[in-house]
């Protein structure tokens, strides 16, 4: 099987889809996640990438997924929290991951929540898309290679919960937080496909495993696209 190296990667919501498409994956974060349900190393992502070019060894992997931090510039903080004055120093490891993976020479992906991030909005991808029950729009930049974006279905309605003051209900839940209308742990589960993890910080960083099985097909089945 082809192999992905996923960066970043948390409690394993893209490794899934990525599993699910086809491939074998090895996980690197550097907190330590009991419940990601595939090989991993346990350390510094940025670290392990750049061992892993210096040896050669990267030439294992036919594609990088990462995932960096890049809470300094999500909407929530240069949003709400910024003009509340909220949260603290955040890290954007964007810039000198991105430097990293081009040296790798392979396919890779970088995925990032909406924001000011900068990274080329290759893919829009939108829990609509997959009949889920969470918008959790994702973008994704592709490096070294293209996939057609898919069709963003018009929203069937709200998010279910509280916002400035008013309560509504809808066919989505909110999966982050707690309290005003937000999703329980089970309603995570079963609104994003993750079930092999109830641990509500892991599911509030979590991307839909149909993001990146998406992603992960259209890079298996569409291999004449790779930029050469």
């Amino acid at each position: 099987m082809p192999r992905v190296l996923d960066l970043f990667s948390c409690a394993g919501g893209a490794a899934m889809g990525y599993h699910r498409a086809g491939f074998d994956v090895d996980g690197v974060d550097i907190a330590h996640h009991p419940n990601y349900p595939f090989p991993y190393h346990h350390g510094d992502a940025m670290d392990r990438l750049a061992r892993l070019i210096a040896t050669g060894e990267i030439e294992r992997y036919a594609l990088v997924h990462a995932s960096p931090p890049c809470q300094a510039q999500c909407a929530l903080t240069v949003g709400t929290n910024r003009s509340q004055g909220w949260g603290g120093t955040h890290t954007d490891l964007v810039a000198p991951t991105r430097a990293l993976l081009e040296l790798t020479g392979l396919p890779y992906v970088i995925e990032q929540p909406n924001g000011r991030t900068t990274i080329r909005k290759d893919l829009t991808l939108c829990g609509e898309m997959f009949g889920l029950g969470v918008l959790r729009h994702r973008n994704f930049e592709l490096g070294g290679w293209m996939a057609t974006r898919p069709a963003h279905p018009s929203h069937r309605g709200y998010v279910r919960g509280h916002r400035h003051g008013v309560y509504r209900d809808g066919p989505y839940v909110a999966p982050y937080g707690s309290g005003g209308g937000k999703a329980t742990v089970p309603e995570m589960q079963a609104a994003m496909g993750i079930t092999w993890t109830d641990v509500r910080e892991e599911l509030t960083e979590a991307i839909p495993p149909a993001y990146t099985q998406w992603i992960g097909t259209a890079y298996l089945t569409g291999r004449q696209e790779v930029l050469v």
